[in-house]
């Protein structure tokens, strides 16, 4: 059983995503340290959301326009890697998509917002030591190199003047740190970690085209940092063949600003302003035969000001996940599927901040699959 969660855990958290930000997919799990041996993983899976809204008064409009639903399908697949050197150091090499966004408002459909759109696409590769000391606990750390590209547009009676605004940041490296420190009892399969993971920056090239002031359009630089974090983990044994896991999550997301210098200059402000989240995942899983477990999750983030990004609609989460984890020799195959019930927020534009469309009874449903050999 002590090493139960690190399959099932770990794919229940990434069967669907995290919508802390809007953006952050995947909560970045250490866990395949944890896994006995050397050991390769695969995981992949698939997320649909329904994110849909209605257009408020502005102006002579009367509002009440169906967005339609503006958060597309998406995919993701991530691999890692485990080398166990000797009894107390390790290494692992992960790659994972943990930031990403797919929304897009039908053309035709909200009369405030309709056209527009954000699409972000990054890959991360993060490479790791641990060593386990004898009294055990260990330490781990490493290095994380991200890609990232993204683009945005601005379309709808909403943005007035700057209806028709398009930026593309296009892609960029940048790299940053990860660190941490953890606890075993394998006795009672107990297990505690704790992880910061840096900010990473990046520098993008930027065009920025549909500016009210024409001199203003055209190439520049945008750095951007991804947000730090702090992850706490753990699992412990509570009766024969049953454990209980979980995991609180804080991601400063108040240092993750996209400011576009010629937006800047027209808005004095940029293209987001999100609040830091704390995201807790509390769950049970079971051994039932020798080859079948499973396990229950529950996930809840606080929702924060109602106010919010039309590029981020929705504030705060609930989730319930199952998973089912199949164990033959060497070989582990877990399944996953995640319901996450979206919080209420409007979409502001303007200064002062205006709601410009409501959001309501959203969610998203999350399924994957992840297979793990021992060798």
């Amino acid at each position: 059983m002590k090493h139960l969660l690190t399959g099932t855990a770990a794919l229940m958290l990434t069967a669907a995503p995290v919508f802390a930000g809007a953006i952050e997919r995947a909560p970045q799990s250490l866990g395949i340290l944890f896994e006995e041996g050397n050991y390769v993983e695969f995981s992949a899976g698939r997320v649909s959301p329904d994110v849909s809204g209605t257009d408020l008064p502005l102006g002579s409009l009367s509002g009440g326009s169906s967005s339609g639903d503006i958060s597309e399908n998406y995919s993701f697949f991530g691999l890692g890697y485990k080398h166990q050197f000797n009894e107390n150091l390790s290494a692992a090499l992960i790659i994972e998509q943990p930031y990403g966004a797919d929304i897009s408002y039908p053309v035709g459909g909200s009369v405030n917002l309709g056209g527009t759109y954000a699409y972000v696409n990054s890959t991360t590769y993060t490479a790791l030591l641990r060593y386990r000391f004898d009294n055990n606990f260990g330490i781990h750390g490493g290095i994380r190199g991200s890609r990232a590209d993204g683009r945005v547009n601005l379309e709808g009676a909403a943005y007035a003047t700057l209806s028709g605004y398009n930026v593309d940041l296009d892609s960029a490296w940048g790299w940053g740190y990860v660190l941490g420190a953890s606890w075993e009892k394998p006795e009672i399969a107990a297990r505690v970690s704790l992880t910061y993971n840096s900010p990473i920056e990046h520098d993008f090239d930027t065009v920025e085209t549909g500016l009210p002031v024409p001199g203003l359009n055209g190439a520049s630089e945008t750095t951007v940092k991804t947000p730090r974090s702090w992850t706490l983990e753990g699992q412990t044994g509570v009766a024969a063949d049953t454990l209980v896991f979980g995991s609180i999550r804080w991601v400063n997301w108040s240092e993750f600003r996209v400011d576009p210098v010629g937006l800047v200059t027209v808005t004095g402000d940029g293209l987001v302003d999100l609040e830091d989240t704390t995201t807790y995942t509390l769950g049970v899983a079971r051994k039932f035969t020798e080859n079948w477990s499973g396990a229950l999750s529950f996930g809840y983030e606080k929702s924060g000001r109602r106010l919010v990004s039309p590029l981020s609609p929705t504030t705060g989460r609930k989730s319930l996940g199952l998973a089912a984890v199949y164990t033959q020799d060497n070989w582990k195959v877990t399944t996953g599927i995640t319901y996450i019930k979206l919080g209420d927020a409007e979409a502001e534009t303007g200064t002062p901040d205006t709601a410009r469309a409501e959001f309501r009874d959203n969610d998203a449903w999350g399924i994957g699959v992840k297979v793990g050999y021992s060798f």
